[in-house]
């Protein structure tokens, strides 16, 4: 695995993590005007896609984090920057992630990775792209990273992919958000997770999750053993977690393949920097900047540099590409 010298060096504000985490959620303002397309799936629900196009013969197939969408502010600052570069991008809205509720009782997980595989041949059958290149923020990045992994034969517009922040073992990310320096985060995705699981509990009262449970769950493992466990027919959290956890895909993922992890990244365990089992697979590059939050990666408010990942992203587009 190659070992990226990062160039990510961010002013004196930026390297505050939390700052870092939190300034695009803050004040990131641009806004897209996407032409949405609806999937059916073969289980009776469906997915909302996003698309913004520009007329390019690449498209860039963007995945949320937990409880993101396609207007979570780092997806809008990445479509708007690539469009601007002449790229076309589709920005996948998780099962009920797109302001409308799926009809299953089940939604998403960090590891279901049969609903990119969807969207990935409804773009094939649909559109006449040259090259398709997957982007993943966090979730988005594990389930990309896994479904990389674990596809045998991918389709040969594939050319690669980048993901960021990712939190490969998902037991140590979930350890490490328990922590009290990430309690606002927790809370937050909590907060959500906790309204739709409730929602769901209503519509389909016959399932077997627990009211009680479910508004008990302080952390994730008492979520995933309330709802995702049993939604997904995993024996409990811990279940769960090791069968969806990237980082035991990374060695046999077989296209050019980007992974930044920023070191200060309070969402990551030790164990989601994989140095020793990625350092096997020489299409998987590895970076890892000193800074850089979850999700953050800004560079300068003086400058208005907020863009530093989106410039690298199209700077390994362009390697994957030319």
């Amino acid at each position: 695995m190659p070992l990226i010298n990062t160039t990510y060096q961010p002013s004196f504000l930026f390297k505050s993590t939390h700052v870092n985490t939190m300034f695009k959620t803050l004040f990131y303002s641009n806004k897209i005007l996407y032409k949405r397309s609806r999937i059916t799936t073969e289980d009776d629900d469906f997915l909302d896609i996003d698309f913004s196009t520009v007329g390019s013969d690449t498209i860039v197939i963007a995945l949320h984090g937990l409880e993101g969408s396609s207007t979570s502010k780092y997806i809008v600052s990445l479509v708007h920057f690539l469009n601007s570069k002449k790229i076309d991008v589709a920005a996948v809205n998780f099962r009920g992630c797109s302001g409308e509720d799926n009809k299953q009782i089940y939604s998403y997980n960090s590891g279901k990775t049969d609903d990119l595989n969807t969207i990935i041949y409804y773009i094939l059958n649909n559109f006449n792209y040259k090259n398709i290149i997957l982007v993943g923020y966090s979730m988005g990045g594990n389930i990309t990273l896994k479904y990389l992994g674990e596809t045998k034969i991918l389709p040969s517009q594939i050319k690669g992919a980048i993901t960021i922040s990712v939190p490969v073992d998902l037991e140590g990310s979930s350890n490490a958000l328990s922590h009290w320096q990430n309690k606002i985060y927790i809370q937050r995705f909590l907060i959500s997770l906790i309204k739709k699981s409730l929602v769901k509990q209503k519509k389909h009262p016959n399932s077997s999750l627990n009211t009680l449970a479910i508004k008990s769950a302080k952390n994730f493992i008492d979520f995933d053993n309330a709802v995702t466990a049993p939604l997904f027919g995993y024996k409990d959290a811990h279940d769960y977690w090791a069968q969806c956890s990237s980082k035991q895909f990374l060695q046999t993922i077989n296209v050019p393949t980007l992974l930044i992890n920023a070191l200060d990244d309070t969402f990551l365990s030790e164990s989601c920097y994989p140095f020793k089992e990625a350092a096997l697979n020489k299409q998987l590059f590895f970076e890892t900047p000193k800074y850089g939050g979850h999700v953050g990666f800004n560079s300068s408010i003086i400058k208005k540099d907020i863009l530093w990942s989106e410039n690298r992203i199209l700077e390994f587009i362009n390697q994957l590409i030319s």
